[in-house]
C-alpha cells in the first residue's frame, strides 16, 4: 500500500523552486504528516545545476512515496499561462498549501487562487527570517537584499498580486498559518505557529559521513545577489583557504561558471558542484573536519545536519568593504545577524584583504 492509501487528512499541495525547499518539505512531512504521501509541484527553474539538484530530490522525494509533478513553469512565453491553468482544480480542492519561498512572484499569484484553511511556510534560507519579521510588523515582502531599494516598474505592476498574498498569509478566522524552520526566529506574528526542523529526515536516511582530516569551503552567492564585490570575495576565500588548508570549494548552485573558474585557478581550490543541496552532501560524506563558511544559511543547517558527528562549521564575517556601493543599507546588519544568531558554530574574523 502507497503511504497515501487511506490518508484522511487535508489534501496537501506543495511548490519548491529549489533543491533546498523540496528538502525541508520532506523534513516537515517526515516531522508533521509521517505517512501522508503529498502532491509536490515543481515550478521548475531554467538553471542547469538548479533543475538537476531538483530532479535528484525529485527521485529521493517519489522514494518516500509522494507524487512529484514537474511544471515547466519558465519554459517560454506562454508557460505561466499553461502551469496557472493547469494548477487551477488542485489549488481550489487544496485544504492545505506548503511553500518554500513566500517572496516569490510565481507562488504568490498562485496563493490568489487557493482557498486552503491552513498555509504552511517551510525554509527557503536566511529569506525565512526576514519573511517572519516583515509579516510581524506588517511589512510588504521585499526580499532582503533588495529591502531599501527603490521598486522598478514591474514591482509595482505586480504590488496588487503581492498585496493579496500577503494578507493570506496573515492568520485569520478559519486560516491557519504556520512556519517550519531551523533558522533563529525572534518576531513571531500573531496567531503563526512555528515548529522547528532539526533535519530529522536527514540524518536517518543519510550517513554518518566519513570525516576527512582536512577543511572544506562552502560557497555563496553574494557576489552574484550584487552583495559583495567580485574581487574581494576571491581574494577572501583564497586567504581562508591558505589560513585553514582548505582543499575543496562546494560551490552554491547560483555560482557563475566564469566566477567558478577564476577561483578553482586564482586558488587552487578544487570546485565541487554537488548534485544535492549541502546538507545531504554533507551527511553522505566524505566531509572535511572543518567546514568553512561565509553567513550563510548553512551555517544554521550543517550544525543540525551533522549532529553527533565530530565536524566543526566555522563562519567567516563579512567586511564592509567588501560590500558593492550597490548593496542594500541592510546588507551588514542583515549577514552579521546569520552569523551572530548562529548555534553551534564557531565564528571567524573577516579575512584581510588588499
Amino acid at each position: 500500500m502507497s503511504p497515501r492509501a487511506g490518508n484522511t487528512g487535508p489534501r496537501t499541495l506543495a511548490f519548491v523552486e529549489s533543491p533546498v525547499q523540496l528538502l525541508n518539505v520532506l523534513e516537515w512531512a517526515h516531522a508533521h504528516a509521517p505517512g501522508a504521501g503529498l502532491t509536490l509541484v515543481v515550478l521548475s527553474p531554467v538553471d542547469p545545476m538548479t533543475r538537476g539538484q531538483l530532479r535528484r530530490m525529485a527521485e529521493l522525494a517519489r522514494e518516500e512515496g509522494h507524487e512529484v509533478r514537474w511544471e515547466e513553469a519558465r519554459g517560454g512565453t506562454g508557460a505561466p499561462f499553461h502551469t496557472i491553468g493547469g494548477l487551477m482544480g488542485p489549488l481550489r480542492r487544496a485544504e492545505r498549501i506548503v511553500m518554500g519561498d513566500p517572496f516569490s512572484r510565481y507562488v504568490q499569484l498562485l496563493l490568489t487562487i487557493t482557498r486552503a484553511g491552513e498555509l504552511v511556510v517551510v525554509d527557503d534560507g536566511t529569506a525565512t527570517m526576514e519573511f517572519v519579521g516583515q509579516l510581524a510588523r506588517g511589512e510588504r515582502l521585499v526580499r532582503w537584499h533588495r529591502k531599501g531599494s527603490r521598486p522598478g516598474p514591474r514591482d509595482l505592476l505586480f504590488a496588487p498580486v503581492s498585496s493579496v498574498a500577503r494578507r493570506r498569509l496573515t492568520p485569520a478566522r478559519g486560516r491557519r498559518v504556520a512556519v517550519f524552520s531551523s533558522m533563529p526566529i525572534e518576531e513571531v506574528p500573531d496567531g503563526v505557529t512555528v515548529s522547528a526542523n532539526d533535519f530529522s529526515w536527514t540524518r536517518s536516511r543519510f550517513g554518518p559521513p566519513r570525516i576527512t582530516r582536512g577543511a572544506d569551503m562552502v560557497g555563496t552567492s553574494l557576489v552574484e545577489t550584487g552583495v559583495v564585490d567580485g574581487d574581494r570575495y576571491l581574494e577572501a576565500v583564497s586567504g581562508l583557504a591558505r589560513a585553514h588548508g582548505a582543499t575543496r570549494y562546494f560551490a552554491h548552485r547560483r555560482e557563475s561558471a566564469d566566477k567558478l573558474h577564476r577561483l578553482a585557478v586564482e586558488t587552487g581550490l578544487e570546485v565541487v558542484r554537488p548534485d544535492l543541496p549541502l546538507e545531504l552532501i554533507a551527511r553522505r560524506g566524505p566531509i572535511g573536519r572543518t567546514v568553512l563558511s561565509f553567513p550563510s544559511t548553512v551555517v544554521h543547517t550543517l550544525p543540525l545536519a551533522l549532529a553527533g558527528t565530530d565536524v566543526r562549521v566555522s563562519v567567516c564575517d563579512i567586511d564592509p568593504g567588501w560590500l558593492t556601493r550597490t548593496a542594500s543599507p541592510r546588507a551588514q546588519g542583515f549577514l552579521s545577524g546569520v552569523t551572530g544568531s548562529a548555534r553551534d558554530v564557531h565564528r571567524l574574523a573577516a579575512v584581510a584583504v588588499v
